[in-house]
């Protein structure tokens, strides 16, 4: 059997604009459920069937602390990949999301860092081969 991710799980200070987000990022994503009002705390799922991102509200009352990405304990970003990087960056963009960290193109991916606007850093990639060998090849 081969593992794959099937979702992540982020606790968010303001989950209809993470859902705004994915959905900017992907069209195609859909709010596969919505717990609603009425419940302990809320909580959605925005994606496909065969994979998702988990959002939900902080569980217990109060301001959560920050944390500096890449400096202390947590999820630093996550990664989508998509077809047209340039296409997706140029909606993020318009829609008024800020583009973070830039790497240098690759000969294998090319690849574009965005933030949300509760904070969060999500990776774009676009692979330009389809060899797993030379999608991974990280020299």
């Amino acid at each position: 059997m081969t593992a794959r991710i099937e979702h992540a799980n982020l606790t968010v200070p303001d989950l209809d604009a993470a859902i705004t987000f994915l959905q900017t990022l992907e069209p195609d994503f859909e709010v596969l459920h919505d717990s609603g009002p009425g419940e302990e705390y809320r909580w959605v799922h925005v994606g496909t069937p065969a994979g998702y991102i988990a959002l939900e509200e902080p569980h217990e009352p109060g301001k959560p602390g920050t944390r500096a990405r890449y400096a202390d304990y947590g999820v630093n970003h996550v990664g989508f990949v998509v077809d047209d990087v340039d296409a997706v960056a140029e909606r993020l963009l318009a829609a008024g999301y800020e583009e973070g960290f830039r790497a240098e193109r690759h000969p294998s991916r090319i690849r574009r860092y965005f933030l949300d606007s509760n904070g969060f850093e999500w990776e774009l990639v676009q692979y330009l081969v389809t060899a797993p060998e030379e999608r991974f090849r990280y020299a």
